[in-house]
């Protein structure tokens, strides 16, 4: 995700003179590599967008910053419900990992809450409402809460 625009326009532009060419949507990727990567412009992941800019205080966790680039770790709650609202199996069990992984400090009302608000604003809440109980009943299964 790039949030600020000129800067997404910039990183572009880069890619296209190192080779990389968009193979879908988002997705870039360089002739006879194997890896694509995804580049999501503003605020938004696939087809949510979120609340608040994560360039905000506490939105991200800095993973690596170099002198031009600085690569950060959407926070839990804003990359759980985006990957649930895309609702993809892979997407449930990435992130059942994530909650498992910071079992000790992700707050599940705190996720349901955000998860529920930003279903709100989007034009498909109906369909996407249920997401959340799966995502529950999944944790359950897990024995999360124990």
């Amino acid at each position: 995700m790039v949030p600020e625009l000129a800067e997404y326009d910039y990183l572009v532009g880069q890619l296209k003179a190192l080779g990389y060419r968009p193979v879908s949507g988002p997705g870039w990727r360089r002739e006879g590599d194997v890896f694509h990567f995804d580049l999501f412009r503003g605020n938004r992941i696939h087809t949510t967008e979120l609340l608040n800019s994560p360039l905000e205080e506490g939105r991200n966790s800095r993973l690596e910053e170099f002198s031009n680039l600085y690569v950060g770790i959407l926070n839990d709650y804003d990359l759980i419900a985006s990957k649930l609202m895309r609702g993809e199996r892979v997407d449930f069990d990435d992130c059942i990992m994530l909650a498992e992984a910071h079992k000790n400090t992700l707050d599940v009302d705190r996720l349901v809450g955000h998860f529920n608000e930003l279903v709100s604003y989007d034009v498909a809440s109906e369909r996407l409402k249920p997401h959340i109980d799966h995502f529950l009943d999944r944790l359950r299964e897990v024995d999360f809460y124990d």
